[in-house]
Parts: structure tokens; sequence; C-alpha cells
């Protein structure tokens, strides 16, 4: 069978014996091959690094990675974004074992999002090295959460290359710098794998991380170059010299060879007599759905990864399509997995070897084997329900088909909006460009407590002050005694010591431990602000296809009791979101619209669950008085007179849907003006809020005390208002998409949402009407 041919040949095996008229399937196209692209070594490449990569089966390099390893060997800064299993890896590889070799004290620092993928690209390194005495000396070494404490003693002392995450480098190496003097001052690489990961405020806290690094390395009489490896994404070069604050080169021309993709897009049918909390027609689900297509492709031999958007749907998944599997082929069952974060280190690692050696033919997986573990071999990929990014869906579609092969994806709708609309409308999706990477180091809010880490480390020299624009920004934290200006420059006040209070992800922080109370086995940890709508009191956990049942949460002492129970249905937390305006910092009204910048608390409240059985039936809904969690931050606010909202033709049955949807779009547009990323900002629609007593559209900062996106947004609203209301006007769709009012992470599913009455609603406010009147009487609150 050709490459052209294997997956359109699974996809009819997996299609077999259903009826045309009632096929799934909505869109199929097939992804042409790529022939590869070699080239020779470059003259520097020493014989010991050419040795080792031909006995791990490189005899030649591709075009792409010879390009970058020139570039890092030049001593110039470069980031290589290409595609899935394009060998990125080897680009880094090269330059650093090179250098590693020729120079007895450098030393090299590898970056990655993610622990498992920093433990893969350490095992890489190893299996490269093992057995040849003259690299010995490396010790290429972990050194992030789950590295014991005597090993990363050790790591210091003896480790050339060091494998770590933003998140340890931040709180374990800059922090205390001067026991890894040695270190920095033979530091001759940075590699930041996975770039593309880092958008939005983690995105620009991990820059800022990283030109500490590099502050701190030059200081010690060293001049690393970063080496950065992405996901084919927008302008990578650019998106790299904003994170390093240096000009970065690019390369983005793909020398490896690929496979032929066969790519379906696939919409589960309604479920005959079953119907939903407001007796809409339920569909099959799309967990249940990709569920029965992972065991048809495990019956047929292929090695399947299914991405499926949340740990529980992981568990679901991986757990029915075992039960079809012992039902057809009992010896097949135990070769399926789910695969997730929140596992025990020694779980996952279990189970990253299992993959890696084929022990497991099937894995359900969250977005944590999205990035680039390396699993060689796959034959197909199903995606249950659309990741959010288009960058995403190619980032896990691109797992399988390696090394030449042939191979099937297939994205499995939710019942939602966006995701219907994408599968029957393939070009929103396939022929649309890949989203850039968005981060602002200069955003105050993140700027000014790394400054306070940076002045910790090392005075901050004036022209570093400089550099940032910063000054005022660091006589505020004097005013707040935070930091002191003395000639040599700027230092932390005594006894400030701000590395422990800046979370370079932006989470609420805290673990919860999930404990079997029969038995006083730890299942696994979950966050804090993911602990009360996942373990709340009667919800079913699934640990490695294992179902128990909670019976108390205590969230002071950071534990969830459960015990093992099989039952035939599943839970779904139900949550509302409140918004309460606590100071306002700036007001302009102009006739019916008012404007304003805003301080708001954002309280998400776990309020009860949903018993569902796996058809997705509803069986009842139970209450549940949990913890409020409330978020302090800022947000750019307008009301809008329901008088004017009537006479633009927006009725009061409409205002829901439209006030949600120009919501939605605004969200998606507030990038144009602010250097954001949609999912660091959220948003409230309502058509009376209680603060205002008018229709009110909230878009708030995703972040404690805010991030400075709603201020620019402010800022800038006119601008930001029309380019909104231009791209939901101008696109071609009826009655909205993704495109232009539909969003990935919209709290209510899409729903409603009026397109039209969206247009209506930004041409009232781009007219600025001078009429007012009274609010309507029928409050209606829609969470974006």
């Amino acid at each position: 069978m050709s490459s052209s041919d294997f997956g359109s040949e699974l996809l009819a095996r997996t299609l077999a014996g259903v009826d045309p008229d009632e096929s799934p399937l909505t869109h199929k196209s097939l992804i042409p091959s790529r022939t590869a692209s070699f080239t020779d070594w470059p003259d520097w490449v020493g014989n010991p690094v050419r040795e080792a990569l031909s006995d791990s089966g490189v005899s030649k390099p591709w075009s792409h990675q010879v390009a970058a390893a020139e570039h890092a060997h030049a001593g110039r800064h470069v980031v290589l974004a290409t595609g899935t299993a394009s060998g990125k890896s080897l680009a880094y590889q090269v330059p650093i074992l090179t250098r590693l070799m020729d120079d007895p004290r450098a030393t090299a620092l590898y970056l990655s999002p993610t622990k498992a993928l920093g433990s893969d690209q350490l095992r890489s390194v190893s299996s490269l090295l093992a057995g040849r005495k003259e690299f010995l000396h490396l010790q290429p070494c972990a050194y992030d959460g789950d590295t014991e404490p005597a090993i990363r003693q050790w790591a210091r002392e003896h480790s050339r290359w060091i494998f770590t995450n933003p998140d340890m480098l931040h709180i374990g190496i800059l922090s205390s710098h001067a026991r890894w003097r040695h270190f920095m001052r033979g530091l001759a690489y940075i590699v930041v794998d996975e770039c593309h990961h880092y958008r939005g405020v983690f995105g620009s806290h991990t820059a800022l991380v990283i030109r500490r690094l590099l502050r701190i390395a030059r200081a010690a009489g060293a001049n690393p170059v970063v080496i950065g490896a992405s996901a084919t994404s927008g302008s990578p070069g650019a998106a790299m010299s904003r994170m390093i604050g240096a000009e970065c080169a690019e390369i983005t021309e793909d020398g490896s060879p690929h496979g032929a993709r066969t790519v379906a897009l696939w919409e589960p049918a309604f479920i005959p007599e079953i119907t939903g909390e407001h007796g809409a027609p339920v569909r099959r689900q799309a967990g249940a759905e990709a569920a029965r297509i992972l065991a048809d492709l495990v019956l047929e031999g292929a090695r399947t990864l299914c991405f499926v958007r949340s740990r529980r749907g992981v568990e679901l998944t991986a757990l029915s399509a075992k039960r079809i599997l012992e039902q057809v082929d009992p010896e097949l069952a135990p070769r399926v997995a789910a695969y997730r974060a929140g596992y025990l280190a020694d779980d996952r690692r279990a189970l990253e070897r299992d993959l890696a050696d084929g022990k497991l033919l099937g894995v359900a997986t969250t977005n944590a084997l999205e990035l680039g573990v390396d699993i060689s071999g796959l034959d197909a990929i199903v995606v249950a329900g659309f990741p959010g990014t288009i960058a995403s869906f190619w980032q896990q579609a691109g797992r399988a088909g390696r090394r030449g092969e042939g191979s099937l994806v297939v994205l499995v709708a939710r019942d939602d909006p966006l995701d219907t609309y994408l599968v029957n409308h393939p070009e929103a999706l396939l022929d649309k460009p890949v989203e850039a990477t968005v981060t602002d180091p200069t955003n105050p809010y993140v700027l000014g407590p790394q400054l306070l880490c940076a002045a910790a480390e090392l005075p901050l020299k004036e022209s570093e002050v400089d550099a940032f624009a910063a000054r005022e920004l660091l006589e505020d934290m004097a005013a707040q005694g935070l930091i002191r200006h003395r000639k040599a420059g700027w230092y932390v006040a005594p006894g400030v010591e701000p590395h422990a209070d800046v979370d370079i992800r932006g989470g609420i922080g805290g673990q919860v431990m999930i404990v079997d109370e029969t038995t006083a086995q730890l299942l696994g940890t979950v966050d804090t602000g993911r602990a009360m709508s996942t373990v709340h009191p009667g919800a079913v956990h699934i640990h490695r296809g294992e179902s128990y049942v909670v019976d108390e949460l205590d969230l002071e002492d950071g534990l969830a009791l459960v015990h093992p129970e099989e039952p035939d249905w599943t839970t779904s937390a139900r949550e509302t979101t409140l918004v309460e305006i606590t100071d306002v910092m700036e007001t302009n009204t102009f006739g019916p619209l008012t404007v304003a910048l805003v301080r708001v608390d954002v309280t998400h409240q776990v309020v009860g669950y949903l018993r569902k059985l796996l058809s997705g039936e509803i069986l009842d809904s139970v209450e549940l008085d949990m913890p409020a969690q409330t978020l302090s931050t800022r947000a750019v606010m307008y009301t809008l007179d329901p008088e004017a909202l009537e006479a633009a033709g927006v009725t009061v049955g409409m205002f829901p849907g439209a006030l949600h949807a120009a919501e939605h779009a605004a969200i998606g547009l507030l990038p144009l003006v602010a250097t954001c990323d949609r999912w660091d900002i959220g948003g409230l629609s309502t058509n009376l809020h209680p603060d205002t007593g008018l229709p009110t559209v909230f878009v708030y900062d995703g972040y404690p005390g805010g991030a400075g996106f709603a201020d620019r947004g402010h800022e800038a609203f006119d601008i930001w208002i029309r380019a909104t209301r231009d791209a939901v006007s101008h696109c071609g769709c009826e009655s909205g998409c993704p495109s232009c009012v539909q969003s990935p992470k919209c709290g209510n599913g899409n729903d409603p949402l009026d397109k039209a009455g969206a247009i209506r609603v930004l041409n009232l406010i781009l007219r600025e009407l001078p009429a007012r009147g009274e609010a309507s009487d029928s409050p209606h609150a829609v969470i974006g």
C-alpha cells in the first residue's frame, strides 16, 4: 500500500458498515507527501558527534537542520520553525555537543514548557551518548520539580548540560545563581524548545526569565547563543526576537520527508429519543465517538493517539475504548491507556516508556503529548474536539506519519457550534494560516515583579532600566518600599524576597492530593484552581481506568478523599460567574454609550453538578455549597441604553445573543491593539448588570491585578471596536463562525449568539447615538 493510500484505507475500515446516507464524515482531504532534502555535515562538526549520530541512524542531515545549526555555531540567535517530527532536536544537539567537546569549560541549558518533554529530550541525548567514553564528562541531567535534592546538588556541581523548565529556572536556579557561578561562566547555548507554547502572560514572564538568565550569564563572562525550536507558527523570528530582546534569525523551510496525510472531519450523529437540558436533541458525545474510533483503529493494528480536551474526558475515552475492545478482542484492551497531567512522576515515566517501545497501541491524552515527546511510528491521530487554535490542531495532527509514512487524522466535533462549523466548513480550519505567538515583555504588570527579581539577583544598571523604559515603574515600586536607588544602580529593599511571589504561569497555585481512603494510596494531584470543578464531593474521578467517587474535598489541607466505585454515570460541574465593579478609574459618556476602565472582582463558583449517563442523557442535578473563587483584575466596560439598542434594530429578546456575540468578537480582536493572547482575557455580557442597570459588556484581564490588556483596549477603544465591526460584517458566514463571533473558550458553549444583532450593536457604538432610556427588566448574563 502506498503512503497516500494508507490513511484513506484506515478511514475506510473505520467507516465499514456505516450507512453512506448516515455517514458522520463531513470532509476528507489528502495532504500530499514531501520528499527529503539532504545536505552534508558542516566541516566544523567533529567526528565523535558525526559517529554518534550515524550510529543512531542519521547518516546525512536535512537541509533545515544544518541551516539552523550553522547560525548557532556562528554565534547568531536562531529559531527553527518546521513541522512536527522534522528533527528539530538535531539542529541544537549538533552545535551544543560540538562546543562541549571542543571547550571543556562550556555548558548548555535546555528549557521546555513541560517536564515530560524535558525528560524525553534528556533520554534522547543520553541515548545518543550512551557507551561513548569521549562524552562521559558531559553528564546531561534533569533539574526540575521531580528531581531529588541529592541529584540537584550533583547536577549543579557536575553536569554540563542541564534540562529544566522556566518555572525551575526562575525559582530554583536564578534565585540562587551564586551557587551556579561556574555553570553560568561557561554557558554557551540556551535551547528554548517548543517556543510557540510561550504565549500571553506565561510567554511574557518566560521571556523576562530568559533575559534574566542572559544577564547573569553575561555578568559571569559568558555570551550564550539562544536556539529556539518551534512548531510552524506565524513570524517565528519576530516572536523569538521579542522574547530574548535581540535579533533572531528564522529557518522555516522544512527539508524533512513527510508521508501523505488523510484528514477527516467527523460530525457525530444525534441520538434518537434522548434530549438534553432544554429538550434539545443530544449528539453522541465527542469522547464516546472518539473512543469507538480509537478502538477500531487499535483493532486494525494502527498505533493511535487520541487527544481529548479535559483530564476527565481522557480517562473516560480510554475506559470506553478498553470496554469496546474487551468485547471484541480482550487481548488488545490492556494495550490502551490514558495519559494526562496530574499523574505521579513514576506513572508518567512508565507510560512514556510503554508509548516509546510500542507496548501501548492506543493512548487517550490531553495536550500533555501535543508537544515534542518523541513517539515514533504513530499511524493515526484522533482529535476529540477542536483544541482551540489552528496551531494546536496541526501540532496534534503532526504526531503521526513520522519517517515518511502515511497517516490518518480525524477531528471529531463536539456538540458545540464552533466545532460544528469547522467540520462543515473545512476551509476555516484547513486553509487558514496558523496563529502568531503573542507576548509582551514590556507589560508593566509582568515587568515590575520580574525587575524586582532581576534586582535581587544583580543590581539594575541605568542602561538596563532605560532599555525597558521602566524608570517610572521602578520609581513607583520605590515609593512602595520595594526597591532603592543608589549611585551604582537599583537594589531590592532589605527583607524583600520577590522570587516566591511570582507565579510565571499566572495560576492560583497550590495542589490538592487525591487519596483513596480505603487504601491510603496517593492517586495523583490537581491544582487548587481546578479542584472545585473536578474533585468536588460526589464527583466521579477516573484514574488510569479505575473509577472513584469523591467523598470529601478539604481545600485547607489540600486533600480530596475518594473511594473506588463503578457508577454508570459521569459528573460535570455547574458554575456561575459574576463581575462586580469595585472602582471606576476612567469613564467617558457618548450619548447612549458609556465606556469605562474599571477594577472588577470576577467571581467563579461551583454551584452544583449534573449526573449524566454515558450516552449524554441527564439523570439529575445536585446542588453544592462550594466556596467562591474571586479574581481581582481590570476590565474595559461599555454600557448601552436599551432604547437605543431597540432603535438600532436590536429587540429586547435579541439583547443576550447580540451582546454575547459582540463580546466574543471584541475579545478576538483585542490582540490588534493590545499585545495579548485571547486565552489571557475573559468576558461577560448581560442585558442588565446590577452595578450599571444597563446592558453591559466586560472584557477583563484573566490575571490577578490586571495585565494591561484592558487598559490598552480602553485607550484604543475606537480603533478596537471599528476593527471588530469590520471583521464581523465582512465575514462571509450567515449566522456566526469561529472567524467572527464564536469562541473556543466560551463558558456558555457559544449560546446564545446573534451575529446580525452584534453588527447592529457595534454600529450603534460607532455612531455614538445621543438618546438615553430605561434599562431592560429581563436580566440575562452570558459568560464569554
